[in-house]
């Protein structure tokens, strides 16, 4: 007997090209389910639409005609090359709930006879402790972050010294992230209440207070450094690039590093950082688990959770490096 041929295979899709129809239709469709009915983050709907295009590009190599094609057993394929491939749990863990998410979608809208999602299982991602500053190291590097505007003698090196000042200052007090930070505008900082008017994930708004040195920080930006940035294209935007818009999240991540860079002895840290930072410090402090979870602005408790995890690894240190029949 002669060996059965073995099914014509496609050659993958290239980065970025184009899908049939059908598919670039599915996506669109997709892309404002995220959008619009589920408010979805610009980060998240972005993410979820390139794990759904791999996704269809494996089943278009390997032979899939049209989306009521797509099974179990495809998506299972999928994610074994991807996991064969070297890919992490979180990401592998991610890409399973954007398949789910579209599988579940395309079987609503008719697309998909069933649903094959639920039969999907999910790789369970190993949660890490978040990179967490000391006390000491926080004072440490916002006492240096004060210094940074008076060694400046040029106005608008100044006024970006201000700036950055109130950015650490903002990261650290109300634990906020730094997309969150780069979308804020003038007006959403209330000086009487010292509290900061955020929208977060979701389109979700909440109100964070802050501290004396933030808020002051911040009014001192506002008051005498934003002025000498701002030009037609700033609009109503709080923090300003050096050339007048909006500020990007990548410049405020460079200023974060610098600024702790700056400080001796701090480990380099980001502005996720900061929020757990904040996070744990408000829970050292004595605040409670759901006071903290409306600050950071978690949907979901479990999320907040975490940071017990962290308090309690740091009282197990302390108490082996200070009790002598530890």
């Amino acid at each position: 007997m002669h060996p059965q041929p073995e099914p014509a295979r496609r050659e993958p899709a290239a980065c970025g090209s184009a899908l049939p129809g059908w598919a670039g239709e599915r996506l669109a469709g997709f892309e404002r389910h995220l959008a619009a009915e589920r408010g979805l983050s610009r980060h998240t709907v972005r993410a979820y639409l390139g794990d759904v295009r791999a996704l269809l590009e494996h089943a278009w190599a390997a032979g899939l005609e049209d989306l009521a094609s797509l099974d179990i057993g495809v998506i299972r394929a999928w994610l074994a090359s991807q996991h064969a491939g070297g890919m992490t749990r979180a990401t592998l863990a991610r890409r399973s709930a954007a398949a789910r998410a579209f599988t579940a979608f395309a079987h609503s809208r008719g697309w998909l006879n069933g649903d094959p999602g639920p039969l999907l299982g999910t790789p369970k991602a190993v949660r890490r402790l978040p990179n967490v500053l000391g006390q000491d190291q926080i004072a440490a590097v916002l006492a240096a972050s004060e210094a940074e505007p008076q060694a400046a003698a040029d106005p608008r090196a100044a006024a970006i010294a201000w700036r950055d000042t109130a950015i650490m200052e903002l990261l650290y007090a109300a634990g906020i992230r730094v997309s969150e930070l780069c979308g804020l505008d003038v007006g959403d900082l209330d000086d009487g209440r010292r509290t900061v008017r955020v929208l977060g994930k979701g389109s979700r708004e909440r109100v964070v207070p802050v501290g004396i040195p933030a808020a002051r920080a911040v009014r001192r930006w506002q008051d005498a450094g934003r002025p000498l940035l701002a030009t037609e294209r700033s609009g109503p935007a709080l923090f300003l690039g050096a050339r007048g818009g909006r500020l990007d999240p990548r410049t405020a991540r460079r200023v974060v590093h610098a600024r702790i860079a700056a400080a001796e002895s701090v480990p380099d840290a980001g502005p996720h950082a900061l929020r757990h930072t904040a996070a744990t410090h408000l829970l050292e402090g004595g605040a409670d688990l759901r006071s903290v979870q409306e600050i950071l602005g978690h949907a979901s408790l479990a999320s907040t959770q975490i940071y017990t995890h962290v308090t309690v690894e740091r009282l197990l240190s302390a108490y082996r490096q200070a009790h002598p029949r530890a």
